[in-house]
């Protein structure tokens, strides 16, 4: 019976809240409207970060994988292992209970019927076991197939099995050629793996390392499984004496740079994404709280009008509980609808952050509307109809008002105040911080590169092992050469290694460097100075001055020339106060010493954030020379770049033709060096787009609260306004009376945000390039651009105030 009469009285409640709500459809709307707005963007921006920082990865017990190794900020920002600290690892992993080793993600050939360019990672048999994965289909390799010379086998992707083999288990056995060498498939790898890295591989083949050779230079991503009851600071702490020992073979001017690193996967996999993601999960909860006080104003505006109403309701017999129960109603039926409009707004909004967003944020892709974003979006939604609803919940009815009285408590007014105030604080600090990261961006994009990007396009390509490493190769590269001068409409081309911004470039030790007639540098003398193996046409085409001497000419490629041009920040090291033209300097492995023939402007290989490195640029000759055969791969991976000032679009077509007449089966990359360059500058440009989008979603809903309150206090006030006017008011007095009220609640405000936005821009710091924490001009601009929204939301209804006929005002009630 009693749940029976429960029920009954709800669905009363819900029927006289729906009618509430249409016979007040304006109300409703803009409480909807809000509430859209503050759960949509929320519940997006959550299905996102969700999946970055709260989410197990997919590998079981996910908290005891790590990565681990060791790092040198001059070679990588990650960790890693050469080859000999590697197998004395895997001999005292004691803090381990498997370690797995990663080498690279390299290019391959399927060479056989329909040719395709593949990914393929190298891995170590212990790779599977140690992140926890059992292949779908087959086996994982054995011992006996992860060594140099054994037999070639493959595991392959789930997504490449069903595209390439249909989805057939049957191929398990079946041999597919790779780079021209039949390799047995062994094993399909579950739907769900995925790299540690999230990149994209078509085949895991065995890495193949050969333990018993000395001093490799091969660099590893090491991976391990803590031993149950291990805790990360055990881990490294027992891992210090094999560090220690790993310090002794590196090059002394490296050792005091090196560290041990051993972090677990997620820090590996999310980098730098973790700060920006609680950055926009704050974001937009602020827009969410600035949503729930825009409705609470409203809900308490309306139970003000409803004053009488509610008396009424009281004086008849109405309980205490049952007036509060019908306002939660109220307000939970609000969020429920917003909530649901607030769901198809967060699956748009999703679609548009997956759709501009850069490569390299992880797992956006992933990012979907599941059932746990959508039992996130129903629980904000619950505890932000509770939020605004206990305000007016809680608000007594008083016997004045069954006499038409109009006055209202001083505690209501100064509550929506407050209200009024807090919202305006809160879109301060999303404003404050939005203009410090376009701030940013601004600084970002304007830094010089070093490099001219208009009328540039650039061709990636990697040759496929067919190419045999010296005359074929090369043979292809010369031929492509003359191919790309010949283009109608090309003023310079080239041939590269590899083009800014790269980071595969080479490099070596700047201590390996020398000066003829000078004694060597001492080992002290650390960081890597990078070097490419360039065409003559390189600065031609990438429009990088040559500041003093000569570029590269068709005389420096003859056999028994060395030619080399330095880098202008690498001629001030090696010659500080000497003229470096014509020295001689990098002494090769025959005897050959390099003569310097010219001096280019720095180049920012590693974008605009840092500074220009020390470079120097080596000439490709027509013949295989010294540079070609130490590289043990030859130079299978190519950049060429032309610049012409014809249609970019048409000039690719032209590249494109140019490749296929040459090899069909070559994939090409091609892309202006606009669109190259504009990659480094992506993320913080989707970051500063979303805070400044919630920003002004922010700056919205507080002008819309600001509004409706000031209407509300209009509506009400009526009587006194025209009380004002007929005893000599103007309208411009009445104008500016409201005016002043709105500008107390606004000034508050605008106090309160700049002293959150001092502590947001700290939390920033780390984003921001060039743009001090405390910037003094986003400290000015931010207030007085919410202050200027703030003033057109207050004047319109002051405006109205001021419109008031004073007879009508008198004769209300």
């Amino acid at each position: 019976m009693y749940f029976a009469r429960v029920g009954h009285d709800l669905c009363d409640d819900l029927r006289y809240a729906l009618r509430g709500f249409r016979r007040n459809p304006v109300f409703t709307l803009t409480a909807v409207f809000a509430i859209v707005l503050g759960i949509g963007a929320t519940t997006a921006v959550f299905s996102v970060v969700d999946r970055i920082l709260f989410r197990r990865l997919p590998y079981p017990d996910d908290d005891r994988l790590v990565s681990a190794g060791i790092v040198a900020p001059s070679l990588d920002s990650n960790e890693f292992l050469f080859a000999d600290s590697l197998v004395r690892w895997r001999r005292n992993q004691t803090p381990f209970a498997s370690i797995a080793s990663f080498n690279f993600i390299v290019d391959c050939d399927l060479t056989e019927r329909n040719p395709a360019r593949l990914r393929c990672a190298r891995v170590d048999s212990g790779f599977l076991p140690t992140f926890g994965i059992q292949p779908l289909a087959g086996r994982n390799f054995t011992r006996e197939e992860d060594v140099p010379n054994g037999p070639k086998v493959a595991i392959l992707f789930y997504g490449f099995w069903r595209s390439r083999m249909a989805g057939d288990t049957g191929a398990i056995g079946k041999s597919i050629s790779i780079d021209g060498q039949p390799t047995t498939i062994v094993g399909v790898l579950p739907r769900d793996f995925e790299l540690f890295n999230l990149s994209h591989a078509d085949l895991l083949i065995p890495q193949a390392l050969d333990e018993a050779a000395e001093h490799s230079g091969q660099a590893f991503r090491v991976f391990a499984r803590l031993t149950p009851g291990f805790t990360l600071q055990q881990a490294i702490a027992q891992m210090q004496p094999l560090f220690a020992r790993d310090l002794l073979d590196a090059p002394a001017e490296f050792r005091r740079e090196l560290k041990l690193v051993i972090r677990p996967l997620r820090d590996r996999q999310i980098q730098n994404a973790r700060l920006a993601s609680w950055i926009l999960l704050g974001g937009v909860v602020a827009v969410l709280l600035i949503a729930c006080a825009n409705v609470a104003n409203l809900l308490l505006a309306r139970a003000a009008m409803r004053r009488r109403e509610l008396a009424v309701r009281a004086a008849i017999g109405a309980g205490r509980a049952r007036l509060v129960r019908q306002a939660i109603t109220e307000s939970l039926l609000l969020a429920l609808l917003g909530a649901a409009g607030g769901c198809l707004f967060a699956w748009g909004l999703l679609r548009v952050f997956i759709a501009i967003a850069p490569g390299g944020i992880p797992r956006l892709e992933q990012a979907t509307l599941d059932a746990r974003v959508l039992l996130f979006a129903l629980v904000a939604c619950l505890l932000a109809g509770v939020l605004f609803g206990l305000a007016p919940a809680f608000e007594s009815p008083r016997v004045e008002a069954l006499v038409g009285g109009r006055a209202i408590g001083s505690t209501r007014g100064i509550f929506r105040q407050m209200l009024v105030a807090a919202q305006i604080a809160v879109s301060l600090v999303l404003l404050t911080g939005a203009s410090l990261l376009l701030r940013s961006l601004w600084k970002l994009e304007s830094v010089p590169l070093g490099v001219e990007v208009d009328n540039v396009l650039t061709a990636h390509f990697v040759l496929g092992r067919s190419y045999a490493r010296d005359a074929r190769q090369l043979g292809f590269f010369e031929e492509l050469e003359a191919r790309l001068n010949r283009l109608p409409g090309v003023t310079a081309a080239a041939v590269s290694d590899s083009i800014p911004p790269s980071g595969g470039i080479l490099g070596r030790p700047l201590s390996e460097i020398g000066v003829e007639g000078r004694p060597p540098l001492p080992e002290r003398a650390g960081g890597m100075v990078a070097w490419r193996y360039v065409t003559p046409g390189y600065f031609a085409a990438l429009g990088i001055p040559i500041l003093r001497g000569r570029p590269f000419g068709e005389e420096d490629r003859q056999p028994a020339e060395y030619a080399v041009i330095l880098s202008e920040t690498l001629a001030r090291r090696l010659f500080p106060f000497d003229d470096p033209m014509g020295r001689r300097v990098l002494k090769t492995a025959r005897g050959q010493w390099f003569t310097v023939v010219g001096i280019a402007g720095d180049v920012k290989n590693a974008g605009p954030a840092r500074a220009a490195e020390p470079e120097y640029y080596v000439v490709r000759k027509h013949a295989p020379d010294e540079t070609f055969e130490n590289e043990g791969d030859g130079w299978r991976s190519a950049n060429a770049v032309i610049r012409s000032s014809m249609n970019a679009r048409a000039m690719a077509v032209r590249m494109r033709a140019e490749f296929s007449a040459m090899d069909a089966t070559l994939p090409v990359e091609v892309e202006t060096m606009r669109q190259r360059l504009g990659e480094l500058a992506e993320r913080p440009r989707f970051n500063a787009m979303l805070l400044m989008l919630f920003a002004v979603m922010g700056m919205l809903l507080a002008a819309i609260g600001l509004y409706g309150v000031l209407g509300f206090l209009v509506t009400l006030r009526t009587q006194e306004i025209g009380v004002r006017m007929a005893l000599g008011a103007t309208p411009g007095n009445i104008t500016t009376l409201l005016l002043g009220q709105a500008a107390v609640w606004v000034l508050a405000g605008a106090g309160l945000g700049l002293t959150g936005s001092l502590f947001a821009m700290r939390l920033l710091r780390a984003l921001l390039f060039e743009v001090p924490e405390r910037d003094p001009w986003t400290l000015t601009a931010a207030p007085v651009l919410l202050l200027l929204v703030a003033l057109i939301a207050a004047w319109m209804p002051s405006r109205r105030a001021a419109r008031v006929d004073p007879m009508q005002a008198l004769r209300q009630e």
